[in-house]
């Protein structure tokens, strides 16, 4: 018996016919302009945008009595973003501050001091070179008694007389010689004293001035433009120095996209070349850049356990070397990307050879 077709059937066959043959073209079409990309540019998935992302971390300890940010939040450069109770660290500085008066107060006492010895230093001198003129006398005395003695003209007793006479000046003379070298010693102690004064003093102001930035460290600032990460603190809390508080992202400098290329890839690729590339939160969108550097190393050579090939179980696996892609494009464009992200980038070849 033979089978009757009805209209439907064939108009069912014809436009599953058509649906065959424009999808053969299309994939044909798609292989096409695929072979063509692949043949005028050098391709990758594994690439990343990447951006500056550092730790905000605070310089001194103690407890967080306020936080004035929300995750996710931009912050501009110097921006509060933290308050860490600062009672101890003014109460250290206000002691220094008593110090630093105390020994400045000792320093002028010893100044008004350091007048008085040099003025007590000047009368010893003075002192000194009275008895010393009256020892002359003396000594003058005595020898013209002696020479009258010799010539029957003065008696013992007078002679005596003068010899004692010259002896108490002698002694006087010591005395006062003597005084004055004990003034001028008490001045150039007091000089020494007052340098060891005013060394403290120096001391004193660097220690207030390390104590007043640790005061400073208790207000914790935004380094620069950027937004703010996780927020992982709360009011309350008791932090040490140097605990990471938040993550910022810097807003300040470049993007870039890190292009893991494979070794094969990069022999025509050169600093200041174009790539093109599309992000996976936006296939529609082409984003551009440059070229502007090449790792040293490929990526396994940076690893933690970087490849030994010489212990003879060596199986040759095709190395990939990053790429750094400099993002161009208006802020609005770049505010799009975001690190981290995955991206497909495109590289046109281009022969450099001469």
């Amino acid at each position: 018996m033979k089978k009757k077709y009805t209209i439907t059937d064939k108009t069912i066959t014809i436009i599953t016919g058509w649906i065959a043959v424009f999808t053969v073209i299309a994939l044909a079409a798609w292989g096409v302009w695929t072979l063509h990309e692949y043949y005028v540019n050098e391709q990758t998935n594994d690439a990343q945008v990447q951006q500056y992302v550092n730790p905000v971390i605070s310089r001194a300890g103690g407890f967080i009595v306020a936080v004035k940010y929300e995750e996710n939040q931009d912050v501009k450069k110097g921006d509060t973003l933290l308050l860490i109770d600062n009672r101890e660290y003014v109460t250290q500085a206000d002691q220094t501050i008593a110090a630093i008066q105390k020994t400045e107060a000792q320093l002028a006492a010893l100044e008004s001091n350091i007048h008085t010895l040099d003025k007590s230093a000047t009368a010893a001198r003075y002192a000194s070179a009275a008895d010393k003129s009256k020892l002359w006398q003396k000594e003058l005395d005595y020898n013209r008694y002696s020479k009258l003695y010799q010539a029957n003209s003065a008696t013992q007793q007078q002679l005596e007389h003068e010899k004692a006479g010259l002896e108490v000046s002698k002694a006087d003379y010591d005395a006062s010689e003597s005084n004055f070298q004990a003034s001028s010693s008490r001045v150039q102690d007091a000089v020494m004293e007052k340098a060891v004064l005013a060394a403290e003093i120096k001391r004193l102001k660097s220690l207030l001035a390390r104590q007043e930035l640790d005061v400073s460290y208790t207000v914790i600032r935004a380094p620069y433009n950027g937004r703010i990460g996780r927020r992982t603190v709360e009011k309350g809390q008791m932090i040490d120095a140097g605990q990471v508080l938040a993550y910022i992202v810097n807003e300040e400098t470049d993007k870039w996209v890190v292009a893991n290329y494979k070794e094969t890839q990069v022999a025509n690729m050169h600093l200041g070349d174009t790539a093109f590339f599309t992000a996976d939160a936006f296939p529609g969108k082409t984003f551009s850049g440059t070229i502007i550097s090449f790792s040293p190393a490929t990526g396994s050579s940076f690893s933690l356990l970087p490849p030994d090939n010489s212990t003879g179980n060596y199986v040759k696996i095709v190395q990939r070397i990053p790429v750094r892609i400099k993002v161009d494009g208006p802020n609005g464009e770049l505010a799009l990307l975001r690190a981290g992200m995955n991206v497909n980038v495109s590289i046109p070849k281009k022969d450099h050879r001469e």
